[in-house]
């Protein structure tokens, strides 16, 4: 029997039109949960086939989740236009609604990289999710995009922060400050020698966020 997980290929009725994106099922009989995951930047090359998005969805796939990527708005074959943040929120939440009326009785996480990391902190702190993992988060170019007071509202879920040393397009400094900011805090995580697309790491970053999820028992 093959342990490749069953993938889908779907659209999703979004707030600006249709969602694309991948559904991927844990090859066991009895889901552990699932997770919506939220790809970087959609005008700098970003995507739900993003190579740490999908090293997210991995993890949660390894422990047995339920996985769903999807393209925000105007991204791929997805509709609508980029919108700042903003639309894109709104598109994260829908999303994780999808999921989760289609599986109500198992735990639902939310994840994201970089962009989708910030908007995923966001969504986590509107809407009820049992855990949160934010892998790079751009939060200063995310509240260049109004979303700057919203951002220290701490989501109520088990949540860690994933960050490399040595990241050049999001300073580890300033995500450290950041964190220092909220209380109680999440848990930050720093990968030493990792850069902004973990190249080289990604194997790491894959087995830190499957240690965090299962220590959180959800």
């Amino acid at each position: 029997m093959s342990n490749a997980p069953q993938v889908s290929k779907l659209f999703i009725d979004g707030p600006a039109g249709q969602l694309e994106a991948v559904l991927e099922v844990a090859a066991q009989q009895v889901p552990a949960g699932n997770v919506v995951v939220c790809h970087p930047h959609p005008q700098q090359g970003g995507n739900l086939n993003n190579k740490v998005t999908y090293t997210l969805a991995r993890a949660f796939l390894r422990l047995g989740f339920t996985a769903l990527r999807f393209n925000f708005r105007g991204t791929g074959k997805s509709e609508g236009e980029f919108d700042n943040g903003v639309g894109e929120l709104n598109d994260a939440l829908t999303a994780i609604e999808w999921m989760r009326n289609k599986h109500r009785q198992e735990p639902l996480w939310v994840a994201g990289f970089s962009f989708g990391a910030a908007i995923a902190v966001k969504a986590a702190a509107v809407t009820s999710v049992d855990g949160l993992i934010s892998v790079a988060p751009a939060i200063s170019r995310v509240n260049e995009n109004r979303m700057d007071a919203e951002l220290q509202v701490q989501p109520d879920c088990p949540w860690l922060i994933v960050q490399g040393d040595q990241d050049e397009l999001v300073d580890v400094e300033e995500t450290i400050e950041w964190v220092n900011s909220l209380e109680p805090g999440p848990e930050l995580l720093i990968i030493p020698g990792g850069e902004h697309f973990f190249h080289g790491r990604l194997i790491d970053l894959r087995e830190s966020v499957m240690e965090f999820v299962l220590a959180a028992g959800t």
